[in-house]
């Protein structure tokens, strides 16, 4: 085994993965902590350096991954995230570049490509953009149909909510939520008009309780999709491990009997 791949099998062995979530977590809680000023006031000696320690060995650690995967390092999306990540935290935190300052929490994200079960979620996510796009496509329309009517039903007298698309669009917006939606705005409505539970109903029964429900359903069917290509993935490669390991047995096997037939023929010759 050469020395890029051992360094390679060190660096994703399960004591080293473990070391670099821990050091992820304590990194979150520093970066917590050095938002508070009585903290830094108490424990900013112990708090800064721990800080610039815990990125030295980040750094340590994604150069190792660069020198044992050269180029193939910059083609897994994931190590490009972590690159990224820790990239950011080394620009200097200073004149133009302070606005930075506050992007060095973005470190606490490599727990996603660290973590497997995290990592899932986030592919069953990117995976499911497509389905969700054609429901934002689809509510899209929706909003805009919906706010046309609203406008056009309660804009007169209602100007702040609805007396504008865009104004209504954002009114619409925080009923679906559920956001005082009952007393904060459709009450008020009904005591001009009477009838405007007629309008206010559907759309939260089309808008909350259906299109959102069916971003959790493109998502969990994404997630078992992606569950039941991993399965199918890992019965293959168990299948090939024990094609192999039979073919192995029977050329073991084919080899003794080869030599039983020698050892026989040497004996009758006796």
């Amino acid at each position: 085994m050469s020395l890029r791949s051992r360094i390679d099998t060190w660096v994703e062995s399960t004591p080293v993965q473990a070391t670099v979530v821990t050091l992820i977590v304590i990194n979150a809680v520093i970066l917590g902590l050095e938002t508070s000023e009585t903290a830094m006031a108490r424990w900013g000696h112990v708090l800064l350096p721990a800080d610039k320690a815990i990125l030295a060995i980040f750094v340590v650690e994604i150069t190792l991954k660069i020198f044992a995967r050269g180029w193939r390092f910059f083609r897994n999306g994931w190590d490009v995230f972590d690159f990224v990540v820790v990239g950011i935290a080394l620009v200097p935190a200073a004149g133009p570049f302070a606005v930075l300052r506050a992007l060095r929490v973005l470190r606490v994200l490599r727990l996603l490509s660290m973590v497997p079960q995290l990592r899932f979620v986030v592919d069953a996510l990117l995976k499911a953009i497509p389905g969700i796009s054609s429901i934002f496509a689809l509510m899209g329309v929706l909003f805009y149909v919906f706010a046309v009517i609203a406008t056009g039903l309660f804009g007169s007298s209602f100007d702040e909510w609805f007396g504008t698309i865009p104004a209504s669009l954002y009114s619409l917006f925080q009923i679906m939520t559920l956001e005082s939606w009952s007393m904060g705005i459709v009450r008020p409505v009904m005591e001009v008009y009477p009838y405007a539970w007629v309008f206010f109903v559907p759309f939260i029964l089309i808008a909350t309780f259906t299109m959102l429900n069916l971003f959790i359903g493109i998502i969990v069917d994404t997630m078992q999709t992606l569950h039941d290509a991993g399965m199918e993935e890992g019965k293959d490669i168990l299948e090939e491990a024990l094609g192999q390991e039979e073919t192995r047995i029977r050329e073991e096997i084919d080899g003794l009997r080869r030599e039983m037939q020698a050892l026989r023929r040497v004996l009758e010759t006796r």
